[in-house]
């Protein structure tokens, strides 16, 4: 069986580092991604997608990547069952990365530059 996703798209918003109760690092963010067609009445259409990237990765991404960044993301698609507060159940789509790439170039500005455009996540992966 297959489940992998390749994505380019902007960050809508900066990074979010956390870590679990055992220290791993998590970071979640998300995407604007253009669909390749316009609607019928001419509009370009965009989704915006949740990632969540684990360990070495979600360093990588909180460290260098920022609001309007493009990114490339390639990794799987889980779906989360959970409970909300009036404990209705519900589900939750997300992008788990397994590598996250710069789409864009950053000339011109002073930043910090990564060696290496990505930094390849841990396959296994740990609850918050």
């Amino acid at each position: 069986m297959l489940n992998h996703i390749e994505l380019m798209g902007r960050l809508t918003r900066d990074p979010e580092l956390r870590r679990t109760g055992s220290g791993t690092p998590v970071t979640s963010f998300s995407l604007a991604v253009d669909r390749d067609f316009k609607s019928q009445d001419g509009e370009k259409e965009t989704d915006f997608i949740d990632i969540v990237a684990w360990r070495a990765t979600a360093e990588f991404v909180s460290k260098y990547f920022k609001k309007g960044r493009m990114a490339v993301v390639e990794g799987r698609l889980q779906l989360r069952d959970w409970t909300d507060r009036d404990g209705i159940k519900r589900r939750s789509a997300e992008v788990v990365a397994d590598n996250v790439y710069f789409g864009d170039s950053k000339r011109g500005e002073s930043a910090d530059v990564a060696p290496d455009d990505s930094i390849p996540a841990d396959n296994g992966q740990v609850s918050v």
